[in-house]
């Protein structure tokens, strides 16, 4: 089991103790639960604003961090809406199976 797969079944733990009414006190990730799809997606466009920036401001140490948030995020969206890590893998995997079929793009001759 990897570092993504582990941070997500503690995801999907607190959704389930969130569910039930038992969440924990002051738990982020809970708090995020109880705010709902909106707020969720909310921090994941501040979350890859935040990204870019780093990434424009040539910050590597701002831009790692700035990616784990955005990937937490990213996970809390799909556990709250019901998706698997697997899923979104498989997904991943499916893509990377077509790596070399580089799609055409169009050009346009300027020249006429």
């Amino acid at each position: 089991m990897n570092v993504y797969h582990e941070i997500f079944e503690v995801l999907k733990m607190r959704k389930e103790m969130f569910d039930k009414g038992q969440a924990p006190e002051k738990s982020y990730t809970c708090y995020l639960y109880e705010q709902g799809v909106d707020k969720i997606c909310k921090k994941i466009g501040e979350e890859a604003s935040e990204t870019i920036i780093a990434a424009k401001n040539n910050d590597n140490d701002e831009l790692k961090n700035e990616i784990n948030d955005l990937l937490y995020h990213v996970m809390v969206l799909a556990v709250n809406q019901g998706l698997e890590w697997t899923d979104v893998e498989k997904v991943l995997d499916e893509r990377n199976e077509k790596i070399g079929n580089l799609k055409q793009f169009k050009t346009t001759d300027k020249n006429t």
